[in-house]
């Protein structure tokens, strides 16, 4: 049970740690999939 438990933190660390890094690096799917033609706010 502590393994399982020690596993779903690590994968909710794992999640928001790479969610803030994507921001950062501008890899955000609106960014991404979005054309020149596309403002976003």
């Amino acid at each position: 049970m502590k393994a399982m438990m020690m596993g779903f933190a690590a994968m909710i660390a794992i999640s928001v740690g790479s969610y803030f890094v994507l921001q950062e690096m501008g890899f955000s799917a609106d960014a991404v999939h979005s054309g020149d033609a596309v403002r976003l706010d």
